[in-house]
């Protein structure tokens, strides 16, 4: 009995049916008889991910250390396709299609993740939590400036490039949400090019998401060893008081599961209404759909109109979503990522302000955290990793690091609420700073 029940079965087939079919999928893909559409990419990424993720959970001190198969998918992408190991039609596939505007895979990963993790929450336990999130965020983003001016004076560089050059692109919530709007800021405040202030923040982005990432492994080694510290995995709060629904055991018909689809499909459109059309800026900020559509889950959750088969069905939804298709994710997020670009950017002094930059907000989140009654090593994780990292895909790299896709939630607000916030401060100080000169 106990040979069965260690049987090497890679996502849960036999491992000589897995190899098979990944030896099929990859001499298709050599031959150019694989798709480009979305069936083809899937089965590429899933062989790559699968044969990556099960080495990097194997490999000692890299899978307590680093992060395990989930970082070894990541990088080993990025090679891949960094130097064309993979046919280039294949790569575009997988960067235009699966995460590209195109198709989107991405944003429909996430918000499952949402609301299965939303929805889970106790009422109570979630109304407490969404409270004292904002000033752990801002613990983070004055941990990271204040570790960051200190690596400044290391190097000469002075406390006004470092949060202008180093601090705001790291913490600003990612490429798209952070990098970019903070070079248009840049322009149009000192007339130079956006181009020059977004050459350098992409280039500190990159390391310093490397650094999240790694760091986020650590703090999941932390927790195993200070359990007191963290908490399921999906909460940044202590449950002090009694569960309100004690049946924790539904079971989700397929019925169920179809109304949680719906019910995600719809409240992502109501995110979107909202951020397009209805109230797309507050006092000046453009809101992100994901930040609006974690309110209105959060609203639903709150005012206890689902019933509770269609949670479990979320939850399961977000289940499968993070035990399987984690891998498409991570392989997209390597395509993505050009290996020469970050090994340009490795230089003594980018990389230690931007690893002081990186611990700075994961201790600040964590003390303030601490402070308004959360886990610390969740609340580093969430509001602190998850702000210094490259907005969404770095969020689930972060949380597939650390082993905790529950957070998801807290992780996308730090991303798009704390980017906002972010991006608000660069446009203050651009011009105190730089416009003033």
């Amino acid at each position: 009995m106990e040979e069965v029940k260690n049987e090497f079965k890679p996502f849960g087939l036999k491992w000589w049916l897995c190899g098979v079919l990944i030896v099929v999928i990859i001499a298709a893909a050599a031959t150019g008889a694989l798709t480009t559409d979305l069936a083809g990419a899937f089965a590429l990424m899933l062989a790559i991910g699968i044969i990556c993720n099960e080495i990097g959970e194997r490999i000692p001190i890299w899978n307590d250390y680093i992060g395990g198969g989930l970082v070894l998918i990541f990088l080993a992408s990025a090679v891949l396709f960094t130097y064309n190991i993979i046919p280039k039609k294949y790569a575009t596939s997988i960067g235009s299609i699966v995460m590209g505007n195109k198709v989107n895979f991405l944003t429909l990963f996430i918000i499952f993740l949402i609301t299965g993790s939303i929805l889970a929450l106790n009422r109570k336990l979630l109304i407490r939590s969404f409270a004292g999130y904002i000033p752990a965020i801002f613990g983070g983003l004055i941990g990271a400036a204040g570790l960051g001016i200190l690596g400044g004076f290391v190097f000469g560089i002075s406390p006004q490039l470092i949060i202008l050059n180093y601090v705001l692109p790291i913490m600003g919530g990612g490429n798209g949400a952070g990098a970019v709007p903070l070079s248009q800021i840049y322009e149009t405040v000192t007339g130079d090019k956006a181009a020059h202030y977004y050459t350098f923040a992409i280039t500190i982005l990159t390391i310093a998401n490397i650094f999240a990432i790694i760091t986020a492994a650590l703090l999941h080694k932390v927790g195993k060893m200070k359990p007191s510290w963290t908490g399921d995995g999906s909460t940044l709060m202590k449950k002090d008081f009694e569960e309100e629904t004690a049946d924790k055991a539904v079971t989700p018909s397929l019925t169920d599961l179809g109304g949680a689809f719906f019910l995600t499909l719809g409240l992502y459109a109501l995110g979107r209404l909202f951020a397009k059309s209805i109230l797309p800026t507050i006092f000046g900020v453009a809101i992100h759909p994901f930040a609006y559509m974690i309110v209105f889950v959060a609203l639903v959750a709150a005012s206890g109109v689902v019933p509770e088969s269609t949670k479990a069905a979320a939850k399961r939804l977000q289940a499968f979503m993070t035990t399987n298709m984690i891998l498409i994710i991570m392989v997209g997020v390597g395509v993505d990522t050009d290996i020469n670009e970050l090994l340009a950017a490795i230089n003594l002094e980018n990389v230690v302000i931007a690893l002081l930059i990186v611990l700075g907000a994961i201790f600040g989140s964590a003390i303030v955290g601490k402070w308004v009654g959360f886990y610390p090593i969740d609340t580093a994780i969430t509001a602190g990793l998850c702000m210094a990292n490259r907005g969404g895909s770095g969020d689930l790299a972060v949380l597939g690091a650390s082993k905790r896709m529950g957070l998801i939630a807290y992780a996308q607000l730090s991303s798009r609420l704390g980017g906002g916030i972010v991006l608000i401060i660069g446009s203050i100080m651009f011009g105190a700073l730089i416009g003033g000169k």
